[in-house]
């Protein structure tokens, strides 16, 4: 097993042993954005400001158990993957997320951060692939995405539209012209809300625009469900 590492890239010292408040960490595939279908451990952290009326994580607004970073990461050891995303609920509303992405990097670890346009992002280790999930009109929080972390953004991140209906489309179409998207991050990913949207509707929007964008589906529930855990 291997030792903690507490790199140069540690803020304020060994911070090992401050605590967040886990609601899972798995061993599943990649589910979405650009690592899907790669093996990867998952770190679903507690709480979220947010009530999106997609949400497919509400059990991890409350309870979770209290972990420190130091067993979070030989939690993780245990697996084999080199892959890791912390995602929530939304990790950024625990403080203590910054200190454990950037322990995973010094790990040696690929890590991805699953977060809302809701929180700043500037503060994240600038090693961790940042999935910047915008809400749309229909999530019913378009009103708390800070549009002020798009120019914090690059190639190594990404960003992230769940689309209801016609109208979340054209207003995430519109989006990426005006922030110019696809010329500032790695992946700009369009998805079919759950059970709301069509994959199908969605594609044929997509190829009749000639959108510069990857589809995606959620992997995880085509395989498994809509159940926690994988």
């Amino acid at each position: 097993m291997k030792t903690v590492q507490t790199g140069t890239a540690q803020p304020a010292g060994d911070l090992t042993g401050e605590s967040l408040r886990i609601s899972e960490l798995f061993y599943s595939l990649q589910g979405e954005a650009r690592d899907s279908g790669l093996p990867t451990v998952f770190v679903r952290l507690t709480g979220c400001p947010l009530r999106c009326t997609y949400c497919d994580s509400e059990y991890a607004f409350y309870g979770g158990e209290r972990m420190t970073l130091a067993e979070i990461l030989q939690k993780i050891e245990h697996y084999p993957a080199r892959h890791v995303c912390v995602t929530g609920g939304e990790p950024l509303a625990q403080p203590n997320c910054l200190p454990l992405l950037t322990l995973l990097c010094d790990a040696g670890y690929r890590v991805s951060l699953e977060t809302s346009g809701a929180m700043p992002v500037d503060a994240v280790d600038e090693r961790v692939s940042r999935v910047v999930d915008l809400k749309t009109p229909a999530s019913g929080e378009q009103a708390r995405n800070r549009m002020e972390n798009i120019p914090l953004l690059g190639r190594h991140d990404q960003i992230k539209f769940v689309i209801c209906d016609r109208g979340d489309y054209d207003w995430a179409r519109f989006t990426l012209d005006q922030y110019r998207l696809t010329d500032r991050v790695g992946e700009v990913l369009f998805s079919p809300s759950y059970e709301q949207l069509a994959p199908r509707q969605l594609a044929e929007w997509i190829l009749e625009d000639g959108l510069p964008v990857r589809m995606q589906m959620q992997l995880h529930k085509l395989l498994w469900g809509d159940v926690p855990g994988v």
